[in-house]
């Protein structure tokens, strides 16, 4: 068989995605699988269509298979969330090629950037200059640079070759028989405020999605129909800002000892977030006061979500199951021939998780729970248990 594997956000699913996608088609006869994340993303903020209706996207745009990334991966850094994808992708057990999008297009030099990276002498360089108050992936490409060369790690300043070299990585480390194919990026720079013909920056289009702007243009019509119709029925763009109060009350009342166990928290930094936590009178204001140049904006709404949706370091050993958010006609001979091959209990619905290890039940509650917080961010407030009740896609 040809699969062809994606790791994506589709928050939303823009052109640039479905160029990816329609890239993949050309090369994977048999079959394209997404590992797409939940309902909260590696920003650390909730997703701005809920996962179902992006994974419809997803199916509809040229998807054959799509599985969720659980929660506690998918709010991680890059190099938590591009173990957590490969896992996925490789525990299906059937999947050839990961295919992602990168500034660089050579797959090759991304290759030999990953290799750098095992190098002790440069976790040397990377811990030194981390001691000598430089942020982690400021230190890596200084220590890259001083190693390796300007142009190695000039593919270290970018967020999709960044993401892609972690994949890469993750193939490496846990010896999937899965081969990195890159194709490059199509219109504008990841997070550019600016738009080029039909493309345009996911977070652009978040911004112009809150501020009611139409983004048409943007988006595969299939995407755009998905966006346009929960918009109307009140269950999009979900905002972060409404969980503000709720988040500013959980860091007023926790103490330095509720982040131990939370991902990614060390050096101190849970003091500086709960210091700005008891001035900042809004959760922005309160990232902002947190921020250096050690602690990116990103690290800190990553480290403050996991701790308020109460993710743990150990939630990030492993890959509990495959989670099925919808499939196609040829997505169903896909999962067919999962039975077979798939390292990992395969969920279809809510209620297979009841006969999973403890561990995956733990992970499915903090997916629950994630889920009933995420509703709290839609423009139509919905109760809890949609986790529950929500139905798999079928196209």
């Amino acid at each position: 068989m040809s699969v062809a594997g994606i790791i994506a956000e589709f928050n939303p699913l823009h052109n640039g995605h479905a160029y990816l996608l329609s890239e993949a088609k050309k090369m994977a006869s048999d079959g394209i699988v997404v590992v797409q994340s939940g309902n909260f993303t590696q920003r650390g903020e909730p997703a701005i269509l809920e996962k179902h209706r992006r994974a419809e996207a997803a199916l509809l745009c040229g998807a054959d298979l799509v599985l969720e990334l659980p929660l506690a991966f998918s709010v991680a850094g890059a190099q938590t969330f591009a173990r957590g994808g490969v896992s996925v992708l490789g525990a299906l057990g059937m999947v050839d090629m990961l295919l992602f999008g990168s500034e660089c297009g050579e797959i090759s030099k991304l290759q030999t950037a990953a290799q750098t990276l095992f190098d002790p002498a440069v976790e040397s360089v990377i811990h030194r200059q981390m001691q000598a108050g430089e942020s982690f992936a400021a230190a890596r490409e200084q220590a890259v640079r001083t190693l390796y060369g300007t142009e190695i790690a000039a593919l270290l300043q970018t967020p999709n070759n960044i993401l892609g070299i972690e994949y890469i990585r993750a193939l490496r480390e846990l010896h999937a028989e899965i081969i990195p194919q890159t194709v490059l990026r199509a219109g504008v720079p990841h997070d550019a405020a600016e738009t080029a013909d039909a493309f345009a920056s996911g977070s652009a289009l978040r911004k112009k999605i809150e501020i009611q702007e139409d983004v048409t243009a943007f988006l595969p019509p299939p995407s755009a129909e998905i966006l346009h119709a929960e918009i109307m029925k009140g269950l999009a763009p979900a905002l972060y800002t409404k969980l503000d109060i709720a988040v500013l009350a959980f860091l007023r009342r926790a103490e330095a000892k509720d982040f131990e166990a939370v991902p990614d928290v060390s050096e101190g930094i849970e003091n500086r977030i709960l210091t700005a936590a008891r001035t900042a009178c809004t959760l922005l204001e309160a990232f902002d006061n947190a921020k250096t140049k050690r602690y990116s904006h990103a690290r800190i709404r990553r480290i403050v979500l996991s701790a308020f949706l109460g993710i743990r370091r150990s939630d990030t050993e492993k890959i509990p199951y495959l989670r099925v958010l919808g499939f196609s006609e040829r997505g169903k001979v896909l999962l067919r021939r999962a039975r077979e091959t798939a390292q990992l209990p395969i969920v279809m619905r809510a209620s297979d998780a009841a006969y999973l290890s403890a561990y995956a039940q733990r992970q499915f509650r903090l997916e629950c729970l994630a889920t009933d917080i995420y509703n709290l961010t839609l423009p139509e407030i919905r109760p809890c248990g949609t986790e529950m009740t929500e139905n798999t896609v079928r196209i």
